[in-house]
């Protein structure tokens, strides 16, 4: 039986877990991953107190510290969280299933899929939806990126210092990114536009060998060689696993009131997961801080704010 268990290890999660530990909370951190979307990103230089890095060398930092506190880490894929009298389990993919007194939900989002053929098939053999986790993996070769935001042009411009040609596919002319990082993109002679366009099907054998794209005015098909697509179509919360315990808005984001509390007593919530605005790892990690805080207050007696 823990004190608490936290679900995911982004930010949020992981600073939620430093400061659990600091409590002498007996902690443990069921995820897929260490870092979350914290990964993602190829440089940061906004985060007070940290010199300009990677997202993966900032959540290293984290991870080094919960590693100080003994927080136990689970990996897994948490498929349901049930109420036991006063108690909640956890329970995951494999059917594991772990108890604890508290839950904090710290998830965060998941990359949005295409849902085209050969795209499950090919997931993580060519299909991916980290650009800086995999790219250097694609030295000159060619490969293909999905999106119109700044992940998507940024994506593509990071890969090109590895890759011999990157094609960025767009559904439309007009992209959502900055204009300054779109205007660096059209000067890179590595990368190709493929415009008023979107993934049809990916084809391979043990790993991609093509995309086909349809043209969204003529539909017209034509079929690229690539080796590697990446997904850069933005993010969805998945809150399947707590939808019957916890109020949960339209965009499926864990509603909570001013300390981080959801509908449940014993379920708190931090970071993307949450109706809280501004998606930022400095935001995500002081969420974090402030609901370990609160469910220590919570297993020690304290009484839960009654803004709801």
């Amino acid at each position: 039986m823990y004190d608490t268990i936290i679900i995911g290890a982004g930010p949020a999660g992981l600073a939620a877990a430093i400061y659990c530990g600091r409590k002498k909370l007996k902690t443990a951190i069921v995820t897929i991953d260490v870092g979350g979307q914290g990964n993602l990103t190829s440089h940061i230089e906004n985060y007070p107190g940290a010199l300009p890095q990677s997202g993966m060398e900032l959540m290293n930092i984290f991870k080094t510290q919960v590693d100080k506190f003994e927080a136990e880490f689970i990996y897994g894929k948490v498929m349901e969280v049930k109420k036991v009298k006063n108690t909640f389990e956890v329970v995951l993919g494999n059917n594991e299933k772990y108890s604890a007194k508290t839950i904090i939900l710290t998830y965060g989002k998941v990359p949005r899929r295409l849902g085209i053929p050969g795209e499950d098939e090919f997931f993580g053999r060519g299909v991916s939806t980290c650009a800086t986790c995999d790219g250097p993996l694609y030295k000159d070769k060619e490969v293909a990126i999905v999106g119109g935001g700044n992940s998507a042009v940024e994506a593509a411009l990071d890969i090109s210092a590895y890759a011999k040609k990157v094609y960025l596919i767009h559904r439309r002319k007009e992209f959502r990114a900055d204009e300054v990082t779109v205007e660096k993109l059209k000067q890179n002679k590595k990368v190709e536009l493929v415009l008023d366009s979107v993934p049809a099907e990916v084809k391979g054998d043990k790993f991609v060998s093509s995309v086909v794209i349809e043209n969204t005015v003529t539909k017209e098909k034509k079929e690229l060689s690539i080796t590697g697509l990446f997904l850069e179509i933005g993010y969805v919360v998945d809150s399947s696993m707590v939808k019957d315990l916890v109020k949960i808005n339209k965009w499926n984001e864990v509603i909570i009131n001013s300390v981080g509390e959801t509908s449940c007593p014993g379920i708190f919530a931090a970071g993307d997961v949450t109706n809280t605005p501004f998606k930022q790892a400095i935001i995500a990690s002081g969420d974090g801080a402030r609901v370990a805080l609160q469910t220590y207050g919570y297993l020690t007696g304290g009484k839960a704010v009654s803004d709801w």
